[in-house]
């Protein structure tokens, strides 16, 4: 090595919650962080799209949800440096098939895990669900649990203070910057950014479905698969309609995975359309960039049947359809991958990834990880489980 100094100690390839958090918690803690965004920040076009994404403790996985309450000091400090409330504690209610497994996880396993933490929870069959949350013909059998820490997250406000929090903690924040290729070396990184070429001494990779594209000339391909998934608003019929954050857990139908969530009313907006969507693991993508941008008509179909079905309070016609990415992992028990590269020599010490699943309720956490990895190579939280390794 020639000790040359690299002119980051960090670059951030990602400018999505992921991205922006591991920029503010890495320059907060000291380090020359660069971050590149190939699209312009606060796009909806990727996995921090959308106005909403449900906040829950439940998890079916103990470190999962041992990691969630880690988080919440962090959301704490962001929402007090940023004056607005992120985290809106509306309940979270699962129901369905107890024993179905799902990317969303186990209602019996997630209550056991619950037990195991001391979280208070209230466990309910159909009939009572009905009657507290105004779903309608659920299946008899159908049990479930409603649990009142859990809520709702506000997408852009979460953003927007992360973006300001890295920006006030000296990050370079780049939009417009489309990485082509990551470099490690023994001296660094080099990321090759359209006829430019950025250097930093380490890289964290989030940039969501976009991830393999620069993992596989590393020789790393994430056992992960990409979706297109729609989603959709409903008006209610009276006002004062409100519901918790829910999922349904259901079993597959012939044509997709049956699973369908929802929100109450936005508790930061004036708009008094409820978020009703699927949850279907259909169609996976070969290449992020096939997708069309627009949801399946299928889709908007299948979950205003849904709603016509089973949610008397709503207006069965899908307003303001749109649609996501997201990067799932193939095996539903990993739920994400986070850490190192694997191996030794220059990509195991210069790179890490923080990618794929439903990752936004870890931001602050997963930021301050990835940050603490990049400083000493260790982190303080158990994520053994979400290695590469």
């Amino acid at each position: 090595m020639t000790g040359h100094k690299r002119p980051f100690d960090l670059a951030v390839v990602g400018g999505g919650a992921l991205g922006l958090s591991c920029a503010w918690r890495a320059a907060a803690a000291g380090l020359s962080v660069v971050l590149l965004e190939e699209r312009r920040f606060f796009h909806d076009d990727a996995g921090s799209g959308g106005a909403e994404r449900q906040w829950r403790l439940q998890y079916s996985e103990e470190d999962l949800t041992r990691l969630v309450l880690a988080s919440i000091p962090l959301w704490r400090e962001l929402e007090t440096a940023s004056g607005r409330r992120l985290i809106h504690e509306t309940g979270s209610l699962w129901f369905g098939e107890i024993a179905e497994s799902t990317n969303e996880g186990h209602i019996a396993d997630a209550a056991g895990v619950l037990e195991k933490c001391s979280i208070p929870y209230e466990w309910m069959g159909a009939a009572e669900i009905e009657r507290r949350f105004g779903f309608r013909d659920l299946p008899v059998h159908y049990e479930g649990f409603h649990q009142p820490d859990g809520g709702v997250i506000d997408v852009k406000g979460t953003l927007f203070a992360l973006y300001a929090q890295a920006r006030a903690a000296g990050a370079d924040l780049r939009d417009g910057s489309r990485v082509l290729a990551v470099e490690p070396d023994e001296e660094g990184v080099r990321i090759r950014v359209g006829e430019e070429t950025v250097e930093a001494e380490k890289v964290v990779i989030s940039a969501g479905a976009f991830t393999g594209e620069l993992l596989q000339p590393l020789g790393l391909s994430l056992d992960v698969e990409i979706f297109e998934m729609a989603t959709a608003y409903f008006r209610p019929r009276t006002a004062g309609t409100d519901f918790p954050s829910w999922f349904a857990f259901q079993k597959p139908a012939e044509a997709d995975s049956n699973l369908f969530y929802g929100f109450g009313v936005s508790p930061w907006s004036p708009n008094s359309l409820i978020r009703v969507a699927p949850d279907f693991e259909v169609h996976p993508l070969r290449d992020a960039r096939d997708a069309a941008g627009t949801p399946r008509v299928t889709d908007l179909e299948r979950v205003a049947e849904w709603v016509g079905r089973h949610l008397p309070a709503l207006e069965p016609e899908p307003l303001n359809p749109s649609s996501c990415l997201i990067a799932l992992p193939a095996d539903h028990d990993r739920g994400f991958y986070l850490g190192p590269l694997p191996g030794t020599g220059p990509a195991a010490e210069r790179v890490i990834v923080c990618n794929a699943g439903w990752m936004f309720k870890f931001a602050p956490l997963f930021g301050e990880i990835c940050g603490q990895l990049v400083a000493t190579g260790r982190t303080e939280y158990d994520i053994a489980r979400l290695t590469l390794g």
